[in-house]
């Protein structure tokens, strides 16, 4: 007797779910839990797992097909019916990783990450993959390829003409697997890890965060060279090559021209002096660690103030709902991070009843899960505001975009110590401060300069004060 696994409802208004790629195939025996695909829906990528113990008799839906809810996916009997031999799932390799749609996008401004170790950098010649760069092959790829060339298919079957005109691009998605993303590098080169001597344990074969925290640092004799000389330049594998679009990238793009052309967005910057945050985080920031088990950044510092700012500046905090404005009666402060798909928006609830110690485990508990890909889809949503660090790769300031339905967003620059005009004692001297740009862009339809100067303002003063040893939580 057979019985069908359906996809599954996964997450609030979750209609719809894309197969990124089968774990099982026709004739494997699967357990109870046991993960038998992934998929990928408008808020997060996850495994469907087995409900019932059995032998896989017919998959029934391919690889990058969407298919509502309640779809039937797969036919577990057994193993006392012959298997399907037109199996859609392993006729064609993987197109492209999963890649969720977060329900709260990001500014499309962030920056990307640049940070790359020279010394790994890959030879030119494993350029031409044209594939994605953040989704090579699956590893089970190599496996089920092959198979519709190695079965002969009846008469009444399908031609295998698809797979054949595929085959090379599996092939060629396999020749990416090598490519690590610069976060990756960066934790290596960091860690003092070899990328040569791990093993990914990612899809396609892809070293990943955990793979490189897991591993030995390697002991590098040495160098030859003198010092002076400049390092050589990382060779991309993707210069040279054209690649379709990811899916994340894809809703990426549509609603940043949605909320362009439907918000009227403009930008106002301040600069800020954060010499004593920087002077009191290096004071307490060990004591913190110890006691919170999370490192003080500037992030939880900028992250507070801002939660402060928006209680007394709520239209920042609001939403348009058709002719009204909606004030909420809480913080949500959205966070973006940066993973191997994209990036990403979980969501701070109540941020504003949060101090320092709290902020900073959410931001790293947030993080973590969200590169990890082990988000609860409504975590994703929700949000009223956010926060963008785009300072954590170098950058001064830039103009983030507004997604709606938010009417603002903060990004924070890099701090950087560098003279400055000061007046002490009525006197005006040159010193030596620890400064940051803080860009607000928001929706003109409901926000005025002045709204976003007082916000702003309010942040600066907050910081400036330097007064948050009553805010540690610790």
């Amino acid at each position: 007797m057979s019985e069908s696994v359906n996809l599954p409802a996964l997450g609030e208004s979750v209609t719809e779910g894309t197969v990124t790629r089968w774990l099982k195939n026709v004739g494997d025996r699967v357990e109870v839990d046991e993960p038998l695909l992934e998929v990928s829906t408008d808020k997060v990528d996850t495994e469907i797992p087995s409900p019932i113990a059995g032998v896989i008799e017919a998959i029934l839906v391919a690889e990058d097909e969407t298919v509502e809810v309640g779809t039937p996916l797969v036919t577990i009997g057994d193993g006392s019916s012959a298997p399907a031999e037109d199996v859609p799932a392993t006729e064609a390799p993987t197109p492209e990783d999963a890649e969720p749609a977060p329900v709260e996008v990001p500014s499309a401004e962030a920056p990307a990450p640049a940070e790359a170790a020279p010394e790994e950098a890959p030879a030119p010649a494993a350029a031409p993959a044209p594939v994605p760069a953040a989704t090579p092959a699956p590893a089970a790829a190599p496996a089920a390829a092959p198979a519709p060339a190695a079965a002969p298919a009846p008469a009444a079957a399908p031609a295998p003409a698809a797979p054949a005109a595929e085959a090379p691009t599996s092939s060629d998605e396999n020749s990416n697997a090598g490519y690590v993303t610069p976060l990756v590098r960066k934790l290596a080169h960091e860690r003092g890890v070899d990328l040569a001597t791990v093993t990914g344990t990612g899809i396609g074969g892809r070293i990943r965060k955990q793979d490189v925290l897991a591993a030995e640092p390697t002991v590098v004799a040495p160098a030859e060279t003198p010092a002076a000389q400049s390092a050589p330049v990382e060779v991309s594998p993707l210069r040279g090559t054209t690649v379709p679009m990811s899916r994340l990238r894809k809703v990426i793009a549509e609603r940043a021209v949605i909320s362009m052309q439907t918000s009227a967005q403009l930008t106002s910057v301040v600069e800020v002096d954060v010499t004593l945050v920087a002077a009191f985080r290096k004071k307490v920031m060990a004591e913190f660690q110890e006691k919170s088990g999370a490192k003080l950044s500037f992030l939880p510092f900028f992250a507070l103030a801002a939660a402060e700012a928006l209680k007394s500046h709520p239209i920042i905090n609001a939403t348009i709902d058709g002719d009204s404005i909606v004030y909420p009666d809480h913080e949500n402060i959205s966070i973006a991070v940066e993973t191997e798909r994209g990036l990403l928006t979980p969501v701070i609830r109540n941020a504003g009843e949060l101090t320092l110690a709290g902020l900073a485990q959410e931001i790293a508990d947030l993080a973590a899960r969200t590169r990890d890909n082990k988000l609860k889809p409504d975590e994703l949503s929700g949000g009223t505001f956010t926060l963008t660090n785009t300072g954590s790769r170098g950058a001064l300031f830039d103009t983030p975009v507004v997604f709606l339905p938010q009417v603002a967003i903060l990004g924070t620059g890099i701090v950087v110590k560098r003279p400055v005009v000061v007046t002490v004692d009525g006197s005006d001297a040159i010193a030596v401060r620890s400064m940051v740009y803080l860009a607000l862009s928001y929706d003109h339809r409901i926000v005025d300069g002045a709204d976003a100067a007082g916000f702003l303002v309010s942040i600066k003063k907050r910081l400036e004060s330097g007064d948050f040893a009553g805010n540690l939580g610790i």
